[in-house]
This record gives C-alpha cells, structure tokens and sequence, in this order.
C-alpha cells in the first residue's frame, strides 16, 4: 500500500547486531525523531532509513524490498524501509561528505590553513554522497502514494528533496535541518558548484524548516548570496529556479513524561546512588556528550581546572562528573579528540586530586542509563558547543535534576535561544569567562538554582517530538 507520509533519514529507528551464534538481534534507537515517528505506527507513515552497517545490510536484503515490516520485524514506528547501501558509497558519502565536510562547515570547524582540501579524491566522494542521495529521492518515489508528503532530514540528505522534486513532482516535501546552518561567508569555502547544489537540493523542497531562527536566517542569506535568489524575509520565502520554498523555524524539545519514566527505572536508580555516593558532600557539575569535535570537552575541562586554579575555596567541596561518549572513531580527528579529553581530565585528577577527592570522574563507555544519573545529581549542568543545532542535554539536565540544576550554557547552541534568559550564557571560546560562569552557578542559593530549574524544565517541554513534527507538517501546504 503506498504511504501517505514518508520520512526518510540517515539513522533508522532500529540497528541489528549478531551474536556468537550467528542470531541476529534487533534493537531499537532513541531520540525525538525516533519518539516522534512512534506516534505513527497506526497510521500510513513509512520510515525509510539506511543499513549503516555489515549486518543491517543482510537483514535489508533478506526483508522484501528491505521492508523490515514484512519481514515480521516490529520496530515501533510502523512499517520501515531500510536501503542496503553499497559499502564503500557508504563510507564515502557518510564519512567523506556528511561528516567531514558538511558537518564541519555548517558547525565551522575547519582550520583552514591546512583543511579543507577539495581535490581529485573528495570528487570522489562527492560523487558517492550525490548517488546516496539519489537512492533515497528513488526509494520514496517508489513508496510516496499520489499527493503524498515526504519529509526528509538532516544535512545526510541535502540534494534529496531537488532529485525527489524531479521524479514526483506530485509530492508534497519538507526538507529538515538538525545541525545549525553556515554563514554565507563559511559556507562559500565549499566549491562552488557544491555551494549552490546544497542549496539547490534543498530548495527542492516545498519546506526548509531549522532548529533555531539564527539557522533559517544563515541559510536565507546563503540562497541570496551563493544563488541570487529572491529572499523575502517577511514571509520567510526562497523564490529560486521557478519555485518558491517556505524556511520555517521548529525548536525541537523532549519528551517530558518519557524522559521522567526512563529516569525513574532501577538501572538509573542505581547509578544514582554510585554517583552520589562518589560525589558525597560535594556540589555536581554535570556534562553528557559524545567526544564529538563539535562539543567542546576539552575547553569544558580546561574552565574547570581554572576554576579550581582560580578559586581554591572549590577545592574538594566540587566535582565534575563528565561522560563523553564515543562518536564517529573510525575518523581520525574524533579518535585524537577523544585521547585529548582523556589526557587533560587525567591532568586535573593530577593536579588536585587528594586521597578523599577526584575532582573529575570522567566516563567514555556509553552508558545511557548513567547519563540520565548524571543529570539527576546535578547541581550544575555545563554545555558549552562550539555550535549546536540545538542541544537536547540543555532540555534534559534541567527536567531530571533532583535538587535543581544552574545550566552554564554556550551561547552559540540553538537552545540559548528558549533559554538564555534562565540560564549563564558563555561565549564556548573563552576558558576564563566559562570558569566565572561556573563560580556563579556554584555559588547561587539552592532555592534560586530549584527555581531556574523549573522554569527552564518548563520550557524544554513546549514542543515536544509529535508537536514539533505536526508543526512541520502543518507548514507543508500547497504554494
């Protein structure tokens, strides 16, 4: 039966693993976007997703068109359709494109007196990300019924919406963006046929929604600057190659009674009385991450070396409980940044570390049922991205913590934008401003911390996943 809606996306809302014995095992993912699709399973929605690995690939054969559905797999979403991606246009298009190109250019990660490097082998991975995305624009034509509507997300998938656009013209599509979006100026590094195909397959879309209004403008001035489109910014309109594209704005939040229940099984429970128990007597600063480039660990923990270089009082009366999880180590850059966070935490454990006292407990294991500990014991939550789409930790810390958290937050996340005014903004560059932002947080009155807390709990459930994806379909209407 074709879908009335398709959603299609890198990640899938389930991954498989095999074990010793050759069994193959599914398992569900989590998120909002995973959260929100749930509440579709009843309908005609359809997730289409690719195998990412090995084994996702054999289940995505095995299943009739790689409709893991069919197959008698129940995911929790609905029906879903898993593409069995060619390994190496895979790597290419994932690692090559999506993550180390357009991930770095959107967060501006470059350093560019060595990187980036567009040569011969970059074509070649260009060209793999062009036929990855064609995949997708060919499996949603296929499974979009007459009229329907596709939403596609993220910066994986920037040309799908245009090459979806010339097979189904029909269709009704909405383009997302979870990352935040370049300045003109930082954007134009990228070639500038590249520039203007990003931009292009993304105007393919009758919507371009972004998690923050800082996003939609950036990519609004990039379509103006990079393409010569007509921009209105009133109405928050892309006219370009005959075709007008909506740029909507839709802060995505969290999933408060979810979230609440999760928090509230044994296994977190559990990690609680650890933490406390390692943290007895002391003040909790908290921070969950993946040892991702784009997070700034390791300026985190340099502000709060000088925190306890700066103001001995601190000493043994705080400690920093820091989980930075593994991300994306099969790329070079993430496995030296992951090293570097290890090195400068064992450098403060080094310092000031006493017999009764680790100012540090850092952890690399991923472990999401400690990370939901992590937020309930904290009295301080530091979040301090270079740059971030959003920034959920932001929303979660502050509903779970159980004596109320202060939020030290940078600045440059999408989320500063909902809550900035109940919380310590800093600039994620400055060590020394962020270690003055972590005194304050320390030093404020447990009531006034409680009080912040709940207001910024408030505010992170305003949209949660199924309002935040009813807002974009609610934007994608006929022109």
């Amino acid at each position: 039966m074709p879908a009335g809606l398709v959603i299609a996306s890198n990640r899938g809302p389930v991954s498989f693993s095999e074990g010793e014995s050759g069994q193959v095992r599914m398992s569900r993912g989590a998120g909002g976007l995973v959260a929100a699709l749930g509440s579709f399973a009843a309908t005609d929605a359809l997730w289409v997703c690719a195998a990412l690995r090995d084994v996702d690939r054999r289940v995505a054969r095995a299943a009739p068109g790689g409709r893991l559905d069919q197959a008698g797999y129940d995911t929790g979403t609905g029906p879903v359709r898993m593409l069995p991606i060619d390994p190496l246009v895979m790597r290419r298009a994932y690692n090559g494109i999506a993550n180390t190109t357009l991930w770095f250019i959107h967060h501006m990660l470059y350093s560019t007196p060595s990187t980036p490097v567009f040569d011969l082998a970059w074509r070649r991975e260009w060209a793999a990300y062009q036929t990855y995305n064609a995949a997708f624009a060919d499996s949603i034509a296929e499974e979009a019924g007459p009229n329907g509507r596709a939403l596609v997300q993220d910066y994986h998938l920037s040309l799908a919406p245009r090459l979806l656009r010339q097979r189904r013209p029909d269709l009704l599509i909405a383009h997302f963006s979870h990352t935040p979006w370049a300045p003109p100026d930082y954007f134009s590094l990228l070639p500038s046929d590249v520039a203007r195909e990003v931009l292009e397959g993304v105007l393919g879309a009758d919507h371009a929604g972004f998690l923050s209004p800082r996003w939609a403008r950036a990519f609004l001035d990039c379509a103006e600057h990079v393409l010569g489109a007509a921009v209105d910014r009133t109405a928050m309109t892309v006219r370009h190659d005959g075709r007008t594209t909506s740029v909507g704005v839709h802060p995505l939040g969290i999933d408060g009674p979810g979230l609440r229940a999760r928090a509230a099984q044994a296994d977190v429970t559990a990690r609680v009385s650890d933490l406390r128990e390692q943290t007895e007597g002391c003040l909790v600063i908290s921070r969950v991450d993946r040892t991702e480039l784009s997070k700034n660990i390791v300026r985190g923990l340099a502000a709060y070396r000088e925190l306890l270089r700066t103001r001995p009082q601190w000493q043994g009366r705080v400690v920093h409980v820091a989980f930075a999880y593994p991300s994306r180590h099969d790329l070079p850059e993430y496995r030296e940044y992951t090293a570097a966070v290890l090195r400068v935490a064992a450098e403060i454990n080094d310092e000031f570390a006493t017999p009764q006292w680790s100012p540090v407990l850092l952890g690399v294991e991923d472990d999401y049922a400690r990370s939901l500990a992590a937020y309930r014991v904290a009295d301080v939550l530091l979040v301090n991205p270079i740059r971030d789409g959003m920034n959920l930790v932001a929303k979660e810390g502050p509903l779970l913590s159980e004596r109320g958290c202060a939020l030290v937050l940078s600045s440059e996340a999408g989320a500063a934008d909902e809550l900035g005014p109940h919380c310590l903004l800093v600039n994620p560059f400055d060590i020394s401003g962020t270690a003055d932002a972590l005194h304050e947080a320390l030093s404020m009155p447990a009531q006034q911390r409680l009080t912040g807390s709940r207001r910024l709990a408030e505010l992170s459930v305003a949209m949660p996943p199924r309002a935040w994806l009813d807002s974009q379909l609610s934007a994608l209407a006929p022109h």
